[in-house]
């Protein structure tokens, strides 16, 4: 196939969006490095709680026949300077385009695509997951670029509890093993949870949640009723096609946990949970009794890797994982350069106050532990 073989167009209408479901899934299918969140599932759900009027730009691909062999879920983002950023929003933890493993021409094709729709805006593509399709388009970029860091994620292998706890040392590894048996002495079973009785899970899932995190720092967002509508729209057909997990945990015939966990070919990423404190109180290791399950699920289903997804959380430190990091992709045309390097500029003077305020709290904490032993007469 030529390039001249292959269309773009531009989806700016969100009824059209939702149409594209079929196809955008078929395509979701070929293309081998896509996680959930680029399920038409996830992003049509998240348009229509998250979503602008008339910020919409979806790119795609087609072949003469009309096939769709590459698709870039984009928009019109907020602020005073044009910009394309992808769909998602914060709430999501790995941003792509998709395209077809079996077509190499719809990376070029896709990038023209992209640069024609952005018209003078800069194109700011956040939450890279290394190995991206994004990367092929980066590669096949016609103007000026540039790389950033992104988000930390944390990575485990996909092997059963027994590989995971070797990872460890082992007296750590000997008090997991005492924290699963005093487990499975309490009787707590896990259900994984069909497809029709979804939205009534994360529902419950959500108010162990908030109930979980009552009088700490909770994300706001996952407190807003957008978010649960948009969780109940999209978590169902994806668990209806393998695309997630809803996992609850019973004890003596109550939920007492809950846990969400987006699956694809290479790794399952376990999202949001929800836990009563009471397992708190009886001493359960929550954060172990969830990596065992997902583990296990994970790992028979071929997947190479169980993500944390983003953040470095002290907790998840405690099983040595690998750090990957994402990365920010920023791309324009060469009349757009400036603002390209402006937002470049910007995005490290945030980095460099994030960093300075890490390392402005660890002196801190690092001189009130000196202060407290000259106390003690140490």
């Amino acid at each position: 196939m030529t390039p001249g073989a292959l269309r773009t167009e531009v989806c700016r209408d969100g009824e059209d969006f939702g149409r594209l479901a079929a196809e955008w899934t078929a395509l979701y299918r070929c293309c081998s490095s896509a996680t959930p969140f680029q399920s038409h599932s996830w992003l049509h759900s998240w348009w229509l709680s998250y979503g602008r009027p008339g910020a919409l730009r979806v790119v795609l691909v087609r072949r003469e026949d009309g096939g769709l062999v590459a698709a870039a879920p984009l928009m019109r983002a907020r602020g005073p300077l044009p910009v394309l950023t992808q769909l998602g929003g914060s709430i999501t933890d790995f941003t792509d385009v998709l395209l077809d493993d079996g077509c190499p021409e719809a990376a070029p094709a896709l990038a023209r695509g992209i640069a024609r729709a952005a018209r003078g805006a800069v194109v700011d593509l956040r939450e890279v997951r290394p190995g991206a399709a994004s990367e092929r388009v980066l590669a096949h970029w016609p103007g000026p670029r540039r790389t950033l860091p992104d988000s930390l994620c944390l990575e485990l292998p996909a092997v059963p509890m027994e590989g995971l706890l070797a990872r460890i040392p082992s007296g750590k590894a000997q008090r997991v093993r005492a924290k699963l048996r005093k487990l499975d002495a309490l009787g707590i079973d896990a259900r994984v949870v069909p497809g029709e009785e979804v939205p009534a899970a994360l529902d419950r899932l959500l108010r162990l949640h908030r109930l979980q995190w009552q009088g700490r720092g909770v994300t706001t967002e996952h407190t807003s009723e957008r978010f649960a509508q948009h969780l109940v729209r999209a978590v169902r057909p994806m668990v209806e096609r393998g695309d997630a997990m809803v996992t609850e945990f019973r004890l003596a015939g109550d939920v007492v946990a809950a846990d969400l966990t987006l699956m694809s070919p290479r790794l399952a990423g376990g999202y949001l949970y929800g836990a009563d404190p009471e397992l708190r109180a009886r001493k359960v290791d929550v954060a172990a009794m969830l990596l065992r399950h997902g583990a296990r699920e994970a790992g028979a289903g071929g997947r190479a890797a169980l993500s944390m997804l983003r953040g470095s959380e002290p907790y998840k430190h405690h099983w040595r994982p690998e750090p990957v990091r994402n990365r920010r992709l920023l791309l324009a045309g060469a009349g757009t350069a400036p603002l390209l390097w402006a937002r470049a500029g910007a995005a490290g003077a945030r980095r460099w106050a994030v960093r300075r305020a890490r390392e402005d709290t660890r002196a801190g904490r690092a001189l009130a532990r000196a202060g407290k032993h000259v106390r003690r007469g140490g």
